[in-house]
């Protein structure tokens, strides 16, 4: 009876190896930097116009933050961005690109369900722990900064 076991564990071992995705670690960080790189790029390049064209930098910048968004959201829409994501992992999920497909994918697959049970409830589904952290950091970083300044260890 154990050899069966036995037999039966190391075909289950099999299994799971042939299974499991092989992953090129270096192949994936110098997709991730290329990917980024370009969104980076794309960034720079929309900031450096504005400024050309007279804006000044704070508000360049808005225009750069605004139009990184609207094209993460067309992309989104047209079923491109989760291809651009899936090639460059990291790189596309990181930058401000990457938040703005987490809050636009999920309000597109759930548009069926309706706006209240499907968008109102699921739009926030996996942008909404990173807002919730973020938002719980900076008071605790804010808190600890204040503290620090009433008692003199910062001025």
């Amino acid at each position: 009876m154990e050899k069966r076991t036995e037999k039966d564990a190391q075909a289950y071992r099999d299994y799971v190896k042939r299974k499991t995705p092989v992953h090129c670690l270096p192949l994936n960080m110098a997709k991730a930097f290329l990917t980024g790189g370009a969104i980076c790029t794309l960034g720079e390049f929309v900031l450096n116009y504005g400024e050309r064209m007279g804006l000044e930098k704070d508000v360049s910048g808005g225009w750069c933050c605004v139009l990184l968004i609207l094209l993460s959201v067309l992309l989104t829409g047209f079923n491109l961005y989760g291809r651009i994501a899936r090639w460059g992992g990291a790189g596309a999920l990181v930058p401000i690109t990457g938040f703005a497909n987490s809050v636009a994918a999920p309000a597109i697959e759930y548009k069926k369900e309706g706006q209240v049970m499907g968008i109102g409830c699921k739009i926030f589904t996996i942008a909404g722990p990173v807002i919730l952290y973020g938002i719980f950091t900076s008071a605790l970083l804010g808190l600890i900064w204040w503290i620090a300044g009433e008692t003199g260890v910062i001025r």
